[in-house]
C-alpha cells in the first residue's frame, strides 16, 4: 500500500501526459520539418543487424553511397527505435512509439526533481508544466527535433542526481548523475553544450552550501563524459570528413534567428519556419500560463521568506532558476548579440532561440513552488489537493491545443524505408553527412547500382553488399580501375584476396586500381582509432562504475 500510494503523483503526471501524444495513436503520420525520423529508425536497425555496433555508418543514406550520420548526429533516441522495430514493430510505429516515450519521460524526470524541492504536489505541478509547454510542442510537432525532445527528457535527472548527491553523498546518485548526463549528450550534444554551464553553475552553488560534496558532483560529470565518449571524441575529431560544419551560417546563421521579446509572451502558432525579424512561421512563445504562474510563486515565496516561513536554502535555489530563466531567455533576444559575436562556438546553435529549451526547465521549476508555498500557508490537505486537480486540468486543457499534428497523411513504414525513398528523397533533405565537394545523383536513375568500371576489362563474377561490406568478386583482362559506391571516410577498409590493400577518395566513390586475373575484393567498415579510443573510454566509465559499486558493497 505505501508504495502504491508513492507511486500514485507519478500515475497521475503519466496520465495526464499521455494527452500530448494523442497524435501519435493516429493511423499514418503527420508532417514535420525534420522529415527523417523513420528512415533513422530503419537504418539503425538495419545497422545493428549488419553487425555494427556502436552503429556509425548507414548504408542507404547519402543518395546510396552511405554516410556516418551516428557519427556525428546524437543516437540514443535511435537506438530506442530500432529496439522496438527488432522487437516486431514495423519502422514507422517504432518511430512514433519512440517519439512519445521521450515525450512521457520529460514529466516522470522532472517531478522527480520537483518533488525532491517543493514536495509532491510541487512536483506535480512542474512536471505538467514542463510537459506542456509551448515550446515542447513545437519541437515534437512542428519541428520534430526528436534528438532535442529527448535530451529535454533527461535534464531534470541531471539536476535532481546532482541535487541528491548534495543531500546525501551516496554513491547510487553519483551513478545516476554520470548516466542521465551521458544520455543528455548521447541524446543531443547542442544541448548537451547549452545545458553544461548551467550544470556546473548549479554545482558551484551546491559546492558553496556544502564543500564536502563536490568531489562526488564533479565525479558523476567526469563519469558521464566518460560513458558518452565513444559519440563525442570522434564527433568533434571526425567532422573534417563530411560536409556537417556547413550547417552552419547560411539560412541558419544566429543573426538572423534572434526572438522579439513580444514574441515570447504572444506569437502565432504555426508550422512554418524561422526568419529574420519578428513575425515567424514558428511560435516562440514561453507561455502566459507558465509566466503568470511564475510570477505568482515569485510572489508568494518572497511573503514566506518575509514572514519567516519559509527554508533560506530553498530561496538559494529559487535565486539560482529566477536568474538562469532570465540568462536563458537573455539569450534568445537581439540585445545578447554581443555575447553570440564573442563566443564563437556559440554559432553551432544557429538559432538563438534553441535556448527556450533551458527556459522551459527553469520556468517549470519555479512555478512548482506554488504549492510549496500553500502548504505552509495552507495546512489542510484537501484543499491543496483540490487546488491541484484544478490547476492540473488548466494546465492540461489550456496547453493541449499546441499538441497537436498540422494534419495526417495516410502512409505506411514503406513509403518512407522503399528504396527510392531512403537512398534519392530523404538523402536529398539531409546529405551533410556526405563528403566535402561530393557529386551527388541529380536523378535517381543517376544513383549507381554496383561498380563503375573506369579503365580496363573486367567481369564481375558476384559482387554483394551490407550495411558494413561491400565484396566484388571478378576476373580483369588487364589492370583496371573501378569505382566502389561508397562515400569516402576512412574507417572503410580494403583487402584484395585476404590482404591489405589501397584505394583512392574520390568524389563519386573509392577508386580502387585492380591487377590482371580473378580476384576478391573486400572492403568493410572498421574502427578508427580515434573510434577504438573513445570506445574503450566509455567502457572505462563503466568499468570504474562497477568497481566502485564493488568497493561500496564490500565496505559495508
Amino acid at each position: 500500500m505505501k508504495y502504491i500510494k508513492q507511486l500514485l503523483p507519478v500515475i497521475f503526471v503519466l496520465v495526464l501526459s499521455l494527452l500530448s501524444v494523442v497524435p501519435f495513436f493516429h493511423s499514418g503520420f503527420f508532417p514535420i520539418h525534420d522529415n527523417t525520423q523513420v528512415q533513422r529508425v530503419f537504418e539503425m536497425t538495419k545497422s545493428l543487424r549488419g553487425g555494427i555496433f556502436p552503429v556509425r555508418w548507414v548504408g542507404d543514406l547519402g543518395f546510396g553511397y552511405g554516410y556516418p550520420i551516428f557519427n556525428f548526429y546524437a543516437p540514443l533516441a535511435y537506438y530506442l527505435g530500432s529496439l522496438i522495430n527488432i522487437l516486431g514493430f514495423d519502422a514507422l510505429s517504432a518511430t512514433k512509439l519512440m517519439m512519445g516515450l521521450g515525450v512521457i519521460l520529460s514529466g516522470i524526470s522532472m517531478y522527480l526533481f520537483a518533488k525532491e524541492i517543493w514536495g509532491k504536489l510541487g512536483g506535480i505541478t512542474s512536471a505538467l508544466l514542463y510537459v506542456f509547454i509551448p515550446y515542447h510542442a513545437a519541437d515534437i510537432y512542428v519541428r520534430g527535433d526528436v534528438a532535442e525532445f529527448w535530451a529535454y527528457a533527461f535534464i531534470p535527472l541531471v539536476f535532481y542526481s546532482l541535487l541528491k548527491i548534495h543531500k546525501t553523498g551516496k554513491f547510487r546518485f553519483i551513478i545516476a548523475g554520470a548516466f542521465s548526463f551521458a544520455a543528455v549528450i548521447i541524446s543531443h550534444n547542442l544541448t548537451a553544450l547549452m545545458v553544461t554551464p548551467f550544470i556546473l553553475a548549479f554545482m558551484g552553488m551546491l559546492f558553496l552550501g556544502n564543500k564536502k560534496t563536490g568531489k562526488n558532483l564533479l565525479l558523476a560529470i567526469m563519469l558521464g563524459l566518460l560513458i558518452s565518449a565513444s559519440y563525442w571524441l570522434p564527433a568533434i575529431l571526425e567532422s573534417g570528413y563530411t560536409n556537417v560544419l556547413s550547417q552552419i551560417g547560411g539560412g541558419a546563421d544566429y543573426k538572423d534567428h534572434f526572438v522579439c521579446l513580444a514574441q515570447l509572451w504572444s506569437s502565432p502558432w504555426g508550422f512554418g519556419g524561422s526568419v529574420k525579424g519578428c513575425v515567424d512561421g514558428l511560435s516562440f512563445m514561453i507561455g502566459k500560463m507558465h509566466i503568470l504562474l511564475a510570477l505568482v510563486a515569485i510572489v508568494f515565496f518572497c511573503l514566506g521568506l518575509y514572514m519567516k516561513r519559509l527554508e533560506k536554502k530553498k530561496g538559494y535555489l529559487l535565486i539560482y532558476f529566477g536568474i538562469a530563466l532570465l540568462f536563458s531567455i537573455f539569450l534568445t533576444l537581439e540585445s545578447s548579440k554581443s555575447i553570440w559575436d564573442a563566443l564563437r562556438p556559440m554559432a553551432l546553435f544557429q538559432y538563438p532561440w534553441r535556448f527556450l529549451l533551458m527556459a522551459a526547465f527553469f520556468i517549470a521549476i519555479i512555478c512548482g513552488s506554488i504549492f510549496y508555498c500553500l502548504e505552509i500557508f495552507i495546512k489542510n490537505k484537501w484543499i491543496n489537493l483540490i487546488l491541484l486537480v484544478i490547476l492540473s486540468l488548466v494546465i492540461v486543457l489550456f496547453n493541449s491545443k499546441y499538441f497537436m499534428a498540422q494534419k495526417y497523411i495516410q502512409a505506411s513504414a514503406n513509403s518512407f524505408t522503399n528504396d527510392y525513398f531512403l537512398k534519392f528523397r530523404t538523402s536529398q533533405i539531409s546529405s551533410e553527412y556526405m563528403p566535402k565537394n561530393f557529386i551527388k545523383p541529380k536523378t535517381y536513375s543517376d544513383i549507381p547500382k554496383g561498380i563503375t568500371i573506369v579503365q580496363g576489362k573486367v567481369t564481375v563474377i558476384s559482387q554483394s553488399r551490407k550495411t558494413g561490406s561491400f565484396s566484388i568478386d571478378y576476373i580483369a583482362g588487364s589492370n583496371s580501375k573501378i569505382i566502389v559506391p561508397i562515400a569516402y571516410f576512412p574507417a572503410w577498409k580494403a583487402n584484395l584476396d585476404g590482404k591489405s590493400y589501397s584505394y583512392n577518395a574520390e568524389n563519386n566513390g573509392l577508386l580502387v586500381n585492380i591487377s590482371k586475373g580473378k580476384h576478391l575484393l573486400n572492403l568493410n567498415f572498421k574502427e578508427t582509432n580515434a573510434e577504438v579510443l573513445a570506445d574503450l573510454l566509455s567502457l572505462s566509465g563503466v568499468f570504474a562504475i562497477i568497481i566502485g559499486i564493488i568497493l561500496k558493497k564490500k565496505s559495508l
